[in-house]
């Protein structure tokens, strides 16, 4: 086990990435900001509270469920219910999609079909803790809080203080 990032790490990073939405978007009017379940729920709350802090104005934020859309769930025992994904309207809105760790690519293109089910959003933007590579699908994040080169061998574990009781990441072997 090695740890990639602290708490103070990770938040420097939500920091920069607040910093870089309001710049690359000209400010926040428009933007929706979306966790994908679990871990990205936290960190766009985190990221939402930071844009708060530096701009004054509180961005809607919203909870993604891509269960629905993962193109893997005939791999998976248990078949999710149909429920509404979003409630919230994406009609010329830029999106903005936080998830803990990117690496196939494969949760990003099951928050588009969500996305594009509940309405056509003027742009999508992604944000992404960790950075791990190996894409299989051609995705790559807006903003990334650290890019961390691992194996296929390896996991990257992102552990939040609302969930695991501690703000940390770390890369472990399988």
């Amino acid at each position: 086990m090695k740890e990639i990032m602290n708490a103070a790490e990770i938040n420097r990073a939500l920091t920069r990435i607040s910093h870089e939405i309001i710049e690359n978007n000209k400010g926040t009017s428009g933007l929706i900001i979306l966790g994908v379940k679990t871990r990205g729920v936290p960190l766009a709350e985190r990221i939402v509270q930071k844009i708060n802090d530096i701009e004054s104005v509180t961005v809607p934020l919203g909870a993604l469920d891509i269960t629905f859309y993962r193109d893997d769930l005939v791999t998976k025992s248990e078949q999710p219910t149909i429920n509404e994904t979003l409630r919230m309207n994406v009609e010329n809105k830029t999106v903005i999609v936080v998830d803990d760790v990117i690496y196939t690519g494969r949760t990003c293109r099951a928050a588009l079909d969500a996305i594009l089910d509940a309405g056509r959003a003027e742009k999508i933007q992604f944000v992404a803790l960790v950075d791990r590579g190996h894409r299989e699908l051609p995705l790559t994040p807006n903003y990334i809080g650290k890019n961390v080169p691992t194996s296929n061998e390896e996991v990257v574990h992102v552990r939040l203080q609302e969930i695991d009781g501690i703000d940390q990441v770390i890369l472990t072997v399988r």
